[in-house]
């Protein structure tokens, strides 16, 4: 069975988290048997490792870890790989794919870039 984990900083502030609730009610809107969740980096739960094994006991395999960050900065670079390792160490037969950040897609940038060109009138 395959996974999303929608990866995120956090925040002190749990109205950060809005977005990724949205994002999630969209991938099950499209997808109503979808296994997607969130995790969080530090300052909000789930944590990803909380995440992770969630899904795993849910019967998760194969999971595709999903940054929701503008670009790859060291989270994603370094502490994302990192963790991931970790997680395949506790779950042997786990395996993690890691996404490119959200908005570093092709798709997202043009969507982005549309956005901008709106707010002129």
């Amino acid at each position: 069975m395959k996974g999303i984990i929608l990866f995120g900083h956090g925040a002190r502030n749990p109205d950060w988290a809005a977005p990724f609730h949205r994002i999630r009610d969209a991938i099950l809107a499209r997808q109503p048997d979808a296994r997607v969740e969130m995790g969080f980096l530090e300052l909000m739960r789930p944590t990803l490792d909380e995440s992770i094994d969630k899904l795993v006991a849910l019967g998760v395999s194969e999971l595709v870890i999903v940054p929701i960050f503008m670009a790859s900065g060291s989270h994603v670079k370094k502490d994302l790989p990192l963790l991931a390792a970790s997680a395949m160490d506790r779950h042997p037969a786990l395996e993690i794919a890691l996404a490119e950040p959200v908005g570093e897609a092709s798709e997202l940038i043009g969507a982005m870039a549309d956005y901008a060109l709106k707010q002129q009138t």
